[in-house]
């Protein structure tokens, strides 16, 4: 049997060392860009390195989250972001959008992508997807019951294709698909 990952969220050098002080296996964050809690307390990107540094000493991995869509006029920019990424030794990138996912696999080839759950892959056939693009992990969809992981389970042995999943231990928390929050588009025009 593997045993899991706990990877735990960590928006601020607080909430860092307190996850790091708990036993996390691995933390994820967002910087100043291209995250969906850009609202929220981030690092700055300038803190990247040092931010991996600590981790890495401490045995922990970094996921960089990335969960939002670019759009053409931002493509410079999430290009700079990924290099940035690559540079500070992020150990993985958390991406959403498919656009990004090709332009990671072209600008920074050695760069671990995790298909993040608001791309809100439920099947296997969304699993292969991701596969394609260059995941090398998925973040199933909140929604999904357990029966749900233990289908995709089977399925995926019968496509023969292996792909670590990941899923959220507290599942959907608001009314939402995978993160696509419904309530904050609507009160707050964001997604």
């Amino acid at each position: 049997m593997n045993v899991p990952e706990l990877l735990s969220p960590a928006g601020d050098w607080a909430a860092m060392k307190a996850a790091v002080a708990s036993g996390a296996d691995a933390v994820y964050f967002g910087v100043d860009a291209f995250n969906a809690r850009q609202r929220a307390e981030n690092f700055r990107l300038k803190d990247l390195p040092e931010l991996m540094q600590w981790l890495h000493q401490r045995g922990v991995k970094g996921f960089l989250t990335f969960n939002v869509l670019v759009f053409s006029d931002e493509l410079e920019s999430a290009a700079r972001l990924l290099i940035a990424a690559d540079e500070a030794a992020v150990d993985a990138v958390i991406v959403q959008d498919v656009g990004l996912c090709r332009l990671a696999q072209r600008l920074v080839p050695n760069l671990c992508v995790h298909g993040s759950t608001q791309m809100s892959i439920t099947s296997s056939a969304g699993i292969a997807q991701a596969a394609a693009l260059g995941c090398q992990r998925v973040v199933l969809a909140r929604e999904l019951a357990l029966r749900d992981l233990e289908r995709l389970q089977t399925q995926l042995a019968r496509r023969n294709l292996e792909m670590p999943l990941e899923v959220f231990v507290h599942g959907a928390l608001c009314v939402a698909y995978s993160g696509q929050c419904l309530t904050s588009e609507s009160l707050g025009q964001r997604s």
